[in-house]
């Protein structure tokens, strides 16, 4: 795969313009419960959503896709805790020639199996009621009660009617995947240590249609990997963004659901075009027909019918959240990048920028001026010139990841990504370790204006007078300990009971 050389700091920094962009200042975690009707669904709402290149030693040549769905798991949350929803769709969408259509779709679908431990008692044979019957380990999960397993798709070309083949096991050949129960507690698996070589049995090398290599997939929950200081943004950021330290990260406690996907990076590109773009949607049947009566031994509530409908979507982090106007929250989860034109106000005219002056102008913090937002619309919809722009491209929200640039290793990547200098950061791509809270509130307060040619943003730096402040969440930050160097990267997940 051929390399390019760092891009000048123009581009450096216009490339913390894309992450500001959607992102504008105080962010939440990245993309949990941002819109009102994804609220009612939570086994469809996409939380974050990561793609780099592999910095797992000896797996360079190959791109992470990381989608992770249903926010805020409490890992107590028994007995039946976080399946995902066998009647929905979950997708991850490449577009490799910068037209902001996809060409190229990973489709999960999921199943729920129960085997319905019985035991018996006064001479009958009862159903129990949990999920498990006794110790799991990665040697026997007989006393499993439900068991989940998964199929992936990949589609070439439109999401619904292009040409379609299965994912396969490189061990077998078998189209059906497992993936493994959530961390109950250290009872069930006997220790975390435990816990982890049970879920390391579901990863799997995979055949996929159409690439040279081989790739691997993952699905399981893992601990939450987005860092925010939640609670204190939202209560009208009742925080201290000048803090370098001391911040709360309010997802400490979490956990997540991890779709993961590695793929050979020269599967994804197209025309000897380095650079590509990606988001992960989630759709539900049109109609949902809730059975009021299901028969005994049956799981399923509901049959669904019809065509898709999306109702998710996440590319760019915290862009539904604190970019997008509430009356339109759903109308963007339920969108195309291709359709993005009709939310270019909320870009070119932000509203938290100037929030924040209004709560912190009293200690020296202030909005740009430059209108429209020439600086944001750039970076957010095409890519920054020299660093990830396609080299033809429409203006659309995803997020972008050139593959010619070569993966920092654990240990030597800078948080701030490409703001820190790390050209192998956000917002070129998405990596578990980069402080996007951070690196968004400094780009959209102004600081490409302050560092960057003018003509670039048409902007200057009178326009950005905040530009130069080193604004935080309140100092809740990012280190190594919080990411694994190695495939599917997220920690293991937190237990429900130690």
């Amino acid at each position: 795969m051929p390399m390019i050389t760092q891009p000048p700091r123009l581009a450096l920094l216009a490339g913390a313009c894309a992450t500001a962009l959607l992102m504008q200042p105080a962010a939440q975690a990245s993309s949990h419960r941002e819109a009102p009707f994804i609220t009612t669904q939570p086994k469809v709402d996409g939380t974050d959503f990561y793609m780099f290149r592999s910095y797992e030693n000896g797996r360079s040549n190959y791109v992470t896709l990381i989608a992770n769905y249903i926010p805020l798991q409490d890992a107590y949350g028994g007995p039946n805790y976080f399946a995902m929803d066998p009647n929905a769709l979950y997708e991850i969408h490449v577009d490799n020639n910068g037209d902001a259509v996809e060409d190229i779709s990973f489709q999960f679908r999921f199943k729920n199996n129960l085997a319905d431990i019985a035991l018996p008692v006064g001479g009958k044979s009862v159903s129990i009621p949990l999920i498990q019957a006794g110790g799991i380990s990665a040697g026997s999960n007989a006393a499993l009660n439900v068991k989940e397993t998964f199929t992936l798709d990949v589609v070439r070309g439109d999401r619904r009617g292009g040409a379609r083949a299965a994912v396969t096991n490189a061990a077998g050949g078998g189209r059906e995947f497992t993936k493994p129960v959530d961390f109950i507690g250290t009872k069930t698996f006997g220790s975390i240590a435990a816990y982890e070589a049970y879920a390391a049995q579901y990863m799997y090398t995979v055949n996929i249609p159409g690439c040279d290599a081989p790739g691997r997939v993952f699905v399981g929950q893992r601990k939450d990997s987005f860092v925010v200081n939640l609670g204190r943004t939202f209560d009208l950021l009742n925080l201290n963004p000048l803090a370098s330290s001391g911040g709360t990260d309010d997802l400490a406690d979490k956990n997540v659901t991890t779709l993961a996907l590695e793929v050979p990076a020269s599967c994804l590109m197209a025309d000897n075009d380095p650079v590509i773009g990606a988001w992960t949607t989630a759709s539900l049947r049109q109609v949902r027909l809730l059975d009021g009566t299901p028969k005994s031994g049956h799981q399923a509530t509901e049959k669904s019918g019809g065509a898709w409908v999306q109702v998710s979507r996440l590319g760019m982090p915290l862009v539904n959240e604190v970019v997008i106007g509430l009356k339109d929250k759903d109308r963007f989860n339920g969108s195309k990048p291709r359709d993005d034109g009709q939310f270019a106000d909320y870009v070119t005219n932000p509203t938290l920028p100037a929030l924040v002056e209004i709560l912190f102008g009293s200690a020296g913090v202030k909005a740009p001026t430059n209108f429209p937002r020439t600086d944001l619309v750039a970076a957010f919809l095409t890519g920054v010139p020299g660093l990830n722009k396609p080299a033809n491209v429409k203006a659309a929200e995803m997020l972008r990841l050139n593959t010619s640039i070569a993966p920092a290793v654990k240990g030597s990547q800078n948080t701030l990504g490409v703001l820190g200098g790390d050209n192998a950061g956000f917002p070129n791509g998405r990596r578990p370790g980069d402080d996007v809270v951070d690196a968004a509130l400094r780009v959209s307060m102004g600081v490409l204006c302050t560092l960057n040619a003018p003509s670039a943003f048409g902007c200057v730096p009178s326009d950005a007078p905040s530009g130069g402040l080193a604004l935080t969440d309140g100092g809740a930050n990012i280190s190594d300990a919080m990411f694994n160097a190695t495939f599917p990267y997220l920690l293991t997940p937190i237990p429900g009971a130690n």
